[in-house]
């Protein structure tokens, strides 16, 4: 294969940047309020530490696997490993359909959000699509954004990491001051009102709870570039999800304090205007807002370094075109994964936002069965190697790796018809069929073209 080679140049503050940053992006600004006010601040808080769990069990098995093999690709290593070739595409496809739904939504979440800010930027009107007004200039925004990311991708992932180390310490130093205004001016009456805590009314937030912590397995996809010892990769990726849990827990428990239930029903960026309130000065919710929008670019710049990886991967050993399997002979980027799935999301504002709601819900599945393969080969690992190197070993592993199959089950089960979140017919099943179908016809192409996939590729330097 030609091109250069990657590049081990992450360290622990670079890795716990790009996992977090992963999974805090816009969400605890916009979304902290409706939490709030389905189930209450304690109801919230309880739901987002409960669901926290699930998302804690099936991290610790992820954990255990990436410090034993920290190949590039993460799921791709696993499930090959422990089942074989179709299962490990079918893992690697799932999660490479969730990493590219994200990217393309964040196209649209960030002009979304900037002209939801600053409704005069809206100008040249193109069409609309399910009721959604498309603008040129909107377009352009998301299009600027895209190139912008692809662009810092490409040029290496020292430069993506350090971009990211950039923007999550101005989240961090954002949401900490939000806590501080909380501890300062809040009310233990505040947090109290609200939605009376209930079982109903905490597993209606306990459903996207999950969601919101999809991204710490981007570890994973890039452990061949952390410049770490393999236990310490397992630790940095359980780190980063505890952090993670406390964040949302933290910034709920903060707009409770500061946010009465009237304001709190009219408020549609309540994070914000809790800072306002904590801090007297509408200043500092244009902080929040500015490292609200930071953190949607925290979360593309992420999610496409993890799609990048996850193409790479596969390409690499002949289960997508060779092509794609290519370093930068400079930068030791995968950059043609980088720059298709980055061009690719440039179109996703020419479609308006309910398209891609859908496109990133479909996604979201994709992600699911991704974490329920990853368990699954853990298990199998745990019974068919057990003398297998594991620098970073789960103690209770059997326990542990059960418990999070049939939470990552459970997980599932919330798109299925009937349930309270599942997939819209036909919109969003379609896109769920249409991409299994483009993997069945890909893998079977590259099947007749390169033959079996190449077990050396997928597992060297990984065998104990």
């Amino acid at each position: 294969m030609s091109g250069g080679s990657l590049q081990r140049v992450l360290k622990l503050r670079e890795v716990l940047a790009l996992s977090f940053g992963a999974m805090i992006g816009w969400s605890w600004v916009a979304l902290t309020g409706t939490w709030i006010s389905q189930a209450g601040a304690l109801g919230a808080a309880t739901a987002f530490l409960i669901g926290g769990v699930a998302v804690v069990l099936i991290g610790l098995t992820y954990a255990e696997l990436a410090a034993a093999m920290p190949r590039v690709g993460g799921e791709h290593v696993y499930s090959y490993r422990a089942m074989g070739a179709v299962a490990s595409f079918v893992c690697t496809w799932g999660i490479l359909m969730g990493y590219v739904a994200v990217v393309a939504f964040e196209a649209v979440a960030l002009p979304t959000v900037l002209i939801g800010l600053a409704p005069g930027l809206n100008a040249g009107y193109l069409w609309t699509i399910a009721g959604w007004d498309v603008y040129a200039s909107w377009v352009a925004i998301g299009v600027a954004g895209a190139a912008l990311v692809t662009w810092v991708n490409v040029r290496g992932v020292r430069t993506a990491a350090s971009m990211q180390l950039m923007v999550v310490i101005g989240l961090l130093v954002a949401g900490f001051m939000v806590l501080l205004g909380g501890i300062a001016q809040g009310s233990v009456e505040n947090f109290m009102q609200g939605p009376p805590m209930s079982v109903a009314s905490i597993t209606g937030v306990m459903l996207i709870v999950p969601f919101m912590f999809v991204g710490f397995d981007v570890i994973p996809q890039a452990a061949e570039e952390i410049d770490l010892p393999s236990k310490e990769i397992g630790k940095a990726l359980m780190l980063s999800v505890l952090v993670a849990v406390a964040w949302y827990v933290l910034i709920i428990v903060a707009v409770g304090l500061l946010l009465p239930t009237g304001r709190l029903s009219t408020s549609g960026l309540a994070t914000a205007d809790a800072a306002t309130l904590g801090w007297g000065s509408e200043w500092m919710g244009k902080v929040v807002l500015a490292a609200g929008v930071a953190g949607i670019l925290t979360s593309w710049n992420a999610f496409l370094m993890g799609a990048g990886r996850a193409t790479y991967a596969l390409a690499h050993c002949g289960m997508l075109p060779r092509w794609l399997g290519v370093l930068h002979p400079r930068y030791g980027t995968p950059h043609r994964a980088i720059i298709l799935i980055g061009i690719s999301s440039m179109f996703a504002p020419l479609f308006g936002r309910p398209m891609l709601v859908w496109v990133a819900n479909a996604g979201g599945l994709g992600i699911v069965i991704a974490y329920a393969m990853v368990v699954a080969s853990f298990l199998i690992l745990r019974r068919k190697e057990p003398d297998m190197p594991r620098p970073y070993r789960v103690a209770a592993g059997n326990w542990v790796g059960w418990a999070a199959l049939v939470m990552s089950l459970a997980i599932g089960w919330l798109y299925m018809p009937g349930s309270p979140a599942g997939l819209v017919w036909p919109y969003e099943w379609a896109i769920v069929g249409g991409w299994a179908a483009l993997g069945v016809l890909v893998f079977g192409w590259c099947r007749w073209r390169y033959g079996s996939p190449d077990a050396d590729r997928v597992l060297e330097g990984v065998k104990g």
